[in-house]
């Protein structure tokens, strides 16, 4: 059962939260941008029980700093310092997606053919995984095929919330994010840190979790994006950002990824432009994603309620060296995953799969997984 969200309403315009400060929004949809072309419909297949929100207060980053090195090389041409990039926490993210695009279209990954995924079948409508370390493309399926996101599109939406808002920033929950009664349940006025949030929202993929941050982001990101179009701010920079990429087959009609209708998905990309955007992710962000690695973990508010998630990811426990990953599940989309994982310490590796089944997913994951670490010993 997916969340009903609250009547459109015209939020009151908020000035750029500071340190601390706590975040009041009301409970709005934001206006979503028709975009052009559309992709023909998909056949309809079961739908998924709600993606509700979770969280957890960010841990240290699992990512070693071989791997933060090696998972910057797929944005850096040869000869640009990867560890400067990386060890430049203090540039804008706009700044750093644009030269992560610039390099990436000069340094592109030479696809080989392993033998351990030469027998690889799957129940996916497009696959893809990425050697990050060897900049190789060790398995690909239909990789440029433009499919429903579906969840994924929280990955995106995290990392442009996160350029406004600090994890110790504090938002007013402006409506029940859950049934009566169900753990996972962020009840209308608790009060919660924006890092907790977020972590709740990627790991328990909640749909009125992406939206309170879509609204909480909304205004300072129009402040610092002059061009952002009306409607949801948050939006438009997340789009802004799949250009910067150069992901030239994504673009998002809505922050969480749910279907607009039965015959129009709330994001479409390709399982090369998810392989991308995860890549930038991990290199660039690694501690955003670490709720992302947890099989489930419990979580108080500033006023003291508490609440439980449990990740919609099933295989954590056959993906080793996990550093971040993401669900998907819709209607029109099927069933999607897409990690970035270490087979052997200091060797990232991106994985992809879409329009799979809401099992298939997994069961077709832990078969790349199997073949990735065959093929890198």
């Amino acid at each position: 059962m997916e969340p009903t969200l609250p009547p459109t309403q015209t939020p009151p315009v908020q000035p750029t939260p500071t340190e601390g400060a706590v975040i009041t929004l009301p409970p709005i949809t934001p206006t979503l941008p028709t975009p052009s072309p559309t992709p023909p419909p998909a056949p309809p297949t079961p739908t998924e029980g709600s993606d509700i929100l979770h969280g957890v207060t960010p841990g240290p980053s699992v990512i070693s700093a071989t791997g933060m090195f090696a998972l910057a090389l797929i944005f850096l041409a040869s000869g640009v310092a990867t560890l400067t990039y990386l060890q430049n926490k203090t540039a804008a993210p706009a700044q750093a997606a644009s030269q992560a695009a610039q390099a990436a279209a000069v340094s592109l990954p030479i696809p080989v053919d392993p033998v351990a995924f030469a027998s690889t079948t799957l129940q996916a409508d497009a696959a893809y995984v990425l050697d990050i370390t060897g900049n190789q493309i060790l398995y690909s399926l239909n990789a440029d095929a433009q499919l429903p996101l579906a969840s994924i599109t929280k990955v995106p939406m995290a990392l442009v919330v996160s350029e406004v808002l600090t994890p110790d920033m504090r938002i007013v929950i402006p409506w029940d994010t859950a049934y009566p009664g169900s753990p996972e349940r962020l009840s209308k006025g608790d009060t919660w840190r924006v890092g907790d949030v977020i972590d709740l929202t990627l790991a328990a993929s909640s749909n009125d979790g992406a939206e309170i941050l879509a609204g909480a982001a909304n205004e300072s990101i129009r402040a610092k994006y002059p061009l952002a179009s009306g409607g949801s701010a948050t939006l438009w920079r997340m789009n802004d950002l799949t250009k910067q990429l150069g992901l030239s087959k994504t673009y998002f009609l809505n922050v969480s990824g749910l279907d607009e209708s039965t015959t129009q998905s709330g994001a479409y990309g390709s399982a090369h432009d998810v392989a991308m955007l995860f890549a930038y992710a991990a290199s660039t962000s690694p501690s955003l994603f670490v709720a992302t690695t947890q099989p489930s973990f419990s979580l108080m508010s500033i006023n003291g309620a508490k609440a439980r998630a449990v990740n919609t990811d099933k295989v954590l426990d056959a993906i080793p060296g996990m550093i971040m990953g993401k669900t998907g599940y819709t209607d029109l989309a099927g069933g999607n995953l897409a990690v970035v994982f270490e087979p052997i310490p200091g060797h990232p590796v991106v994985a992809v799969v879409l329009g799979s089944t809401e099992q298939g997913r997994f069961d077709d994951m832990k078969k790349l997984v199997a073949a990735t670490k065959a093929t890198i010993r």
